[in-house]
């Protein structure tokens, strides 16, 4: 396998990490990271990361990575439990944190190395490590545990080198390109793809620290490198969540320089969940760029997005692969999919209506789960084919439209087979919504009927059960129009943007049932 970074084995001096006024190149990060890399691998074992949004994060997962120790990212908002878990199943022999980092008392009794950015002018340099092989394991990343205690997701070298490479290729993502985000590094998309994947490049990153609308049009602002292929001037592309999105909809019409700094961009990219039409929609129209979604898990990494096309040729995006709303693109280089029914027979109709479970294999799958060999048999089909629990269906063209969840959005009313995702995007399309999710509950007459949850845009005057039902009878079809309504302030969202539907059921009483 080639050199996971190969800009810090050359020690090249152009921008890697920047985050607020604290910045290394990669030569710094090479000089940074080689001598603690050098400590780790006379450790052996696995190290565990307090994966705070600081450089001290990106040069402790760097230096385990080039001395082939497995890193387990620890999520500094997790709670006693939930951390005594981790370490107890990951059994990690030491934690790398930024100097003064305060940590929990579950961390108390784990050695402790604070993380060095500066080495000082004086500090000799460190030859790098050789590279581990492409199997060996490369990050533990834990589940968000929605049904269990989280599972340790066993993330092999190889998957990572695989998912930046298609995603290079797919985005035309380079050497040259400035990534903005403020991501989370604790997780597959701020840290793998918003960290690793510029430095594997020899690009840049731009860490916000916190999301915020000012921060984005500051990063992404253009002197004279925006939309170019300069390093030194604006960011070039924007990763983030469709909450972070959805408010950058709300103030774009408020925010000219945030609407030029967006559509100065190269490309804007939205993961870890759906992005909404109606958003979708709001910023292509403010700024001119189509916003791209890609798809991935935990466990398998990315696995699809639209390929990124020049603005001047968007018109013709849909024959040539480019972003379409309400999907995410086709399986990326190396990635083979498919969907199969309730019997695991495989769906061929290519139709846009036909929905099954997505399967997947290829180089970019985890193992395992970590210590849990039942776990990581259940997880795969015959052949190798990885159940994600998503279910989706496939237009004419190979696109993939994600419909939901199989355990929380894949709704069976009245003989038909609902996905809650069309539903959420016909309601956020009604202007009394201004947030929305769907869920089912069983019924006596239909097995199941469609729920509906939202935060109005005006709580004092939110919409009516008759209303919205209607409104979605029109856009989709009557029997998949809301028998019941919820009006929240808000709707329980994960560290990710994600909706936690398990946490609605005791959100509140229904407004009325149609």
């Amino acid at each position: 396998m080639s050199s996971l970074f190969p800009a810090l084995a050359a020690r090249s001096e152009r921008p890697a990490l920047r985050f607020g006024d604290r910045a290394l190149t990669h030569a710094g990060l090479a000089a940074a990271a080689g001598p603690l890399a050098e400590r780790l691998g006379a450790t052996g074992g696995r190290v565990a990361v307090w994966a705070t949004p600081t450089l001290e994060t990106a040069v402790a997962v760097v230096a385990a990575l080039l001395a082939g120790v497995p890193v387990v990212p620890l999520n500094p908002r997790s709670g006693e439990r939930e951390l005594a878990h981790i370490l107890a199943d990951s059994r990690p022999g030491m934690l790398l944190a930024a100097p003064g980092a305060e940590v929990p008392a579950a961390l108390g009794a784990l050695p402790r190395e604070d993380v060095a950015v500066d080495p000082g002018p004086a500090a000799p340099e460190v030859p790098l490590p050789d590279e581990p092989p492409a199997r060996a394991p490369a990050l533990i990343v834990y589940t968000s545990g929605t049904t269990g205690p989280p599972k340790g997701a066993v993330l092999p070298r190889r998957a990572i080198v695989s998912t930046l490479d298609a995603l290079a290729d797919a985005w035309q993502w380079t050497d040259a390109d400035a990534l903005v985000h403020a991501l989370p590094l604790f997780h597959v998309h701020g840290l793998i793809l918003g960290i690793l994947g510029p430095l594997r490049l020899g690009g840049s990153v731009r860490h916000l620290g916190t999301f915020s609308t000012e921060g984005v049009a500051r990063e992404l602002g253009t002197s004279g490198g925006g939309a170019g292929t300069g390093s030194t001037g604006g960011g070039t592309m924007l990763f983030g969540v469709p909450t972070m999105y959805h408010r950058m909809a709300e103030a774009l019409p408020s925010d000219p320089a945030l609407a030029k700094a967006l559509s100065e961009a190269r490309l804007l990219v939205s993961g870890s969940a759906a992005l909404p039409v109606h958003d979708h929609e709001r910023i292509a129209s403010a700024t001119g760029r189509q916003v791209v979604e890609r798809y991935g898990m935990t466990e398998t990494l990315m696995l699809c997005s639209s390929r990124w096309t020049p603005p001047d040729i968007r018109p013709s995006a849909r024959a040539v692969g480019g972003p379409r709303p309400g999907t995410v693109g086709v399986p990326l280089p190396g990635v083979e999919l498919r969907l199969v029914d309730e019997t695991g027979a495989e769906i061929t109709a290519y139709d846009g209506e036909t929905v099954g479970e997505i399967q997947v294999r290829g180089p970019n799958l985890f193992t395992e789960y970590l210590n849990r060999p039942d776990a990581t048999a259940a997880a795969f089909a015959e052949g190798g084919w990885f159940r994600t629990g998503d279910m989706a269906t496939r237009d004419v063209d190979g696109y993939v439209r994600i419909v939901g969840r199989k355990a929380t959005d894949l709704i069976k009313s009245g003989g038909y087979k609902i996905g809650a995702g069309e539903i959420e995007n016909a309601l956020l399309e009604h202007p009394g919504v201004r947030e929305a999710a769907v869920t089912g509950e069983p019924d006596p007459d239909l097995g199941e009927r469609i729920v509906a949850w939202i935060v109005p845009a005006d709580p004092a005057a939110p919409p009516a059960l008759e209303e919205l039902s209607g409104h979605v009878a029109a856009q989709l079809a009557p029997h998949k129009r809301p028998r019941v309504l919820h009006c929240l302030d808000a709707l329980p969202r994960n560290d990710m943007g994600k909706i936690m539907k398990r946490a609605l059921a005791a959100a509140g009483p229904g407004d009325g049932r149609g």
